[in-house]
């Protein structure tokens, strides 16, 4: 069931209406839904209750502090793929030793944090990059655990750049390379091998390539073990998808099911790195009309919502259901819904039939991942606000900036 419900013919958030948030916090604001995320974090708990794991929130999707400190308590680990990210995972009670560091790029200054602040593994995603925390390790004194990235080459079945697991693309290492940085990382004396990893892709709807995938690892497993180089955890990524229109979203049971018949007799622990899953259907974009105009046979609908706002539509060519937040019995037309950005790819809809008119509210769904945390200042707009609704309880976890936050650590020359 979904936390975004119409009662009284206004959409509500759990408990509170839409339009009280917009008179209250005004427009654009980010609206989450604290029942929807736990909600959705335990489900995915228990499906794998019957073997051990650990879920490493995926940082990226929404890395606002309050939702992080929820996660945290409830025992969520988190998959971070920057110093800033551990920063934030850290701040907001998270422990470091659930954490995975991820990411193609990891930096020295990175590398020497998470050590210092004793993460529970670095996955790895080059030879290289072995010989960085090796280095930095040994000049700090401590053993750091790594699990090597490896890209399966298995076509997720999703859009182009959200695609991470074929040999085309940046991310991970062969089987074959997999295998020599195992057997390097073997003899180095400041390094622990712990598991392997990999993560094929994001917004996936199908189970049969994650199954895929997992089969390729295992077989890796096992030609390991005869090299008496055993790992203690399977890290299978994350990639489950939601629906956003009309997709056949994957069931989470389903899944758990598919992935341990697939492990088979394995006894590694579990760890895997979900983020759109647990958080994009907890959250809507909230936006008003600003005013309807008409070019030639096409009408617009223009809020005060924009792609730097929420980019997805304008990036990905993504389709995000829009309506508007009182129900209405009235005339429908089909409009683009834009923002006043200056671009044509300032979209957040196309050819909506909507009941729509200049001041009314609308909702942009699944706005929970991937929304705030890719917004920006672009034409020097203030960004939203992001709110997380319990019940009939609102917590503004991030205010509505300011033109005085944009320019804060900016400077003119000669104005010191």
């Amino acid at each position: 069931m979904s936390e975004f419900e119409f009662l009284d013919g206004q959409l509500h958030a759990e408990g509170v209406p839409l339009s009280k948030i917009a008179e209250e916090y005004g427009t654009p604001t980010f609206v989450y839904s604290k029942a929807s995320i736990v909600t959705a974090y335990e489900n995915f708990q228990a499906a794998f209750s019957g073997h051990d794991h650990q879920i490493c929130y995926a940082v990226k999707a929404n890395s606002n502090l309050g939702i992080l400190s929820l996660l945290a308590s409830m025992g969520s680990g988190f998959d971070i793929v920057s110093g800033g990210e551990l920063q934030r995972v850290l701040k907001a009670g998270g422990e470091a030793a659930k954490v995975v560091f991820s990411g193609v790029g990891k930096q020295a200054w990175e590398i020497e944090l998470a050590i210092e602040k004793g993460i529970g593994c670095f996955n790895l995603e080059s030879d290289s990059e072995l010989n960085l925390v090796n280095e930095i390790a040994a000049r700090l004194n401590k053993i750091a655990a790594i699990s090597v990235r490896v890209n399966p080459d298995v076509d997720a079945k999703t859009h182009p750049y959200t695609a991470t697991g074929l040999k085309e693309n940046k991310f991970g290492v062969s089987a074959r390379e997999a295998v020599a940085i195992y057997r390097r990382a073997a003899k180095l004396s400041n390094i622990e091998i712990q598991g392997i990893d990999y993560h094929i892709g994001s917004q996936i709807t199908d189970i049969s390539p994650l199954v895929d995938s997992l089969a390729h690892i295992l077989e890796l497993v096992d030609e390991l073990e005869t090299m008496n180089i055993s790992l203690s955890h399977i890290d299978v990524g994350g990639g489950i998808g939601i629906t956003y229109k009309d997709e056949q979203s994957i069931n989470i049971d389903e899944y758990a099911s598919a992935i341990l018949q697939t492990l088979g007799d394995h006894g590694q622990k579990l760890l895997f790195e979900p983020g759109r899953y647990i958080v994009g259907n907890a959250g809507i974009l909230l936006s008003r009309v600003v005013t309807i105009k008409q070019n030639d046979n096409k009408k617009f609908a223009v809020v005060d919502a924009a792609m730097n706002d929420l980019i997805r539509p304008a990036l990905y060519q993504s389709w995000q259901r829009i309506e508007n937040i009182e129900q209405s019995s009235g005339p429908r037309d089909s409009y683009d819904v834009v923002g006043p950005i200056c671009e044509s790819a300032d979209f957040l809809g196309k050819n909506r039939e909507l009941p729509l008119c200049k001041g009314d509210l609308v909702a942009v769904y699944s706005s929970g991942a991937y929304g705030f945390v890719m917004s920006s200042n672009y034409n020097s707009r203030d960004r939203a606000a992001e709110l997380l609704v319990s019940g009939t309880d609102i917590h503004c976890i991030r205010q509505r900036e300011s033109f005085a936050d944009q320019i804060r650590l900016e400077s003119i020359p000669g104005d010191d």
